[in-house]
């Protein structure tokens, strides 16, 4: 359960059902909770406005567009590793997808897609060349069971 002070039951519901279907117009969103479509505009417009709505986006299909392999890179760093402008480089890697700072021995792990192993090589040597790079280690997707598409507003 997402605890926070400015959040009711109707925010909640209006959050998850967002989550679901970014597209769904205010009435039918005032369907969902038992609102009018004004007073939903009103709410949603007020969540965007408290950036507990970050954006809206298309969820797409990787495979379908020949992203055929999914990998995770664990980025070790030098030293001496300059992080902002480290994890703006790999920001701009059209191949990954996401960035995480963790606690371990490696400083980032990064979730990538590719074409191919020989594309995903093409990224490594791209990774390793970056400043600040120590080495990395690669853990080839074999299959996705479960992904969870949004975050439990709800417990």
């Amino acid at each position: 359960m997402i605890d926070s002070d400015d959040l009711d039951q109707l925010d909640l519901a209006l959050l998850d059902a967002l989550q679901r279907n970014g597209r769904s117009t205010f009435a039918e969103l005032g369907a969902l909770v038992g609102l009018k479509a004004p007073a939903v505009h009103d709410r949603v417009k007020r969540l965007e406005q408290r950036g507990h709505i970050r954006g809206y986006s298309a969820q797409l299909d990787g495979r379908s567009l020949g992203l055929e392999l999914i990998a995770f890179v664990s980025c070790y760093t030098a030293p001496d590793a300059k992080y902002d402008r480290f994890t703006k480089a790999l920001s701009e890697m059209p191949e990954v997808c996401e960035v995480h700072s963790v606690a371990g021995e490696e400083s980032f792990v990064c979730k990538v897609m590719t074409r191919s192993t020989q594309h995903l090589d093409e990224l490594l040597s791209r990774l390793k060349a970056l400043p600040g790079m120590a080495r990395t280690k690669t853990t080839i997707v074999l299959n996705t069971p479960f992904e969870r598409d949004g975050i439990s507003v709800r417990s």
